[in-house]
């Protein structure tokens, strides 16, 4: 049966046609409104068109924050000649680590017994704006994918845009649910400051094209698999915060289990049960994030050396010794020597 829409009431029996019983129906109902496919195909007109204006929007305004302020200072495209700049700039001093990262916690004692029961709540505007780097920081690497393809080179302003969302992110995650070493609240900026916590990445001189295509999601399983098991809470829910822009979970490692969270929840207790953060466990919730950070920064596209399969705890990372050119010939090993953030 089929009929023009009418205001009223309506009924609809069902019956045999002399009436008698055993009646068995199976009906389905519906209403066919006409103005329902032109308006989805408005909407995702729409849609295709704010994307296109929103994109170099976006993109633009990532350029912006990456050029704000004074240059990071961590080193830039290198004359494979020597030791400077391109442009002869001399580069600062940073010792040579494991792998061309820096994840910096140091402990930030002492600290309150009960505070950590709610950062997460203090956190939530951090959680806002991470919200829509996130959105921004999908973009740029999306973005800078292209770029790295076509030119082998990842654009420089995206880079420190990027390098500036997960040093923000790493910041959040240290004052909350990845280490809660630290009760002085995360400043609201991409730009390094004197904070207890820092992240930072050498720029490449150049990336291969190849990579890129692949070293995000194959050639980073190994270590996929096995920070779900180091950090999976963490790891999975920081995972869908940056790339699926899910600001709500940042800093909570213990939604789906992992060793990262039982470190840091023993840490919570014994804080407030003795008032102490115990350094062991500070080390090796260091280690976890540090494994974490490097392997964030090869799937992101910052880096074309594969993360080590490496645990290394503590505050700071591991330097390896500068290797000598020129006339020094003192032999000094400086793997001792710690870098400060």
């Amino acid at each position: 049966m089929r009929w023009e829409l009418q205001q009223g009431a309506w009924t609809a029996v069902v019956m045999n046609a002399d009436a008698a019983p055993g009646v068995s129906a199976d009906i389905q109902a519906g209403a066919r409104l006409t103005f329902v496919g032109p308006l989805a195909l408005s909407v995702l007109i729409g849609a295709v068109v704010f994307l296109i204006i929103g994109i170099p929007l976006i993109v633009a305004g990532a350029i912006g924050l990456g050029r704000h302020g004074p240059p990071q200072p961590h080193p830039v495209a290198r004359d494979a000649a020597d030791d400077t700049f391109a442009g002869g700039v001399t580069p600062p001093q940073v010792p040579w680590t494991v792998y061309p990262t820096r994840l910096v916690g140091e402990l930030d004692e002492p600290l309150s017994r009960w505070l950590w029961l709610v950062k997460w709540l203090l956190a939530i505007p951090h959680y806002l704006v991470l919200f829509f780097l996130g959105v921004a920081f999908v973009v740029t690497t999306l973005v800078s994918g292209f770029a790295i393809l076509f030119t082998a080179r990842y654009p420089r302003a995206l880079f420190d845009f990027g390098v500036g969302v997960l040093r923000w992110v790493w910041r959040v995650q240290f004052y909350t649910y990845s280490a809660l070493a630290t009760d002085r609240y995360p400043p609201f900026t991409l730009k390094r400051t004197d904070y207890p916590a820092d992240f930072d990445v050498d720029y490449p001189v150049r990336l291969s094209r190849g990579l890129v295509l692949v070293k995000w999601w194959l050639l980073a399983i190994p270590h996929y698999l096995i920070l779900a098991l180091l950090a999976g809470g963490w790891f999975g829910s920081w995972r869908a915060g940056a790339f699926a822009t899910d600001g709500a979970h940042y800093g909570r490692p213990w939604l789906l289990g992992s060793l990262l969270a039982l470190a840091v929840t023993f840490s919570a207790i014994a804080l407030l049960v003795t008032g102490r953060y115990p350094h062991g466990l500070f080390d090796f919730v260091m280690g976890i994030n540090r494994w974490a950070f490097r392997v964030a920064a090869y799937a992101t596209l910052m880096r074309d050396e594969y993360p080590p399969f490496r645990l290394d705890q503590g505050p700071f990372e591991p330097v390896e010794p500068r290797p000598h050119s020129g006339g020094d010939d003192s032999g000094a090993d400086t793997s001792s020597e710690r870098p400060r953030p």
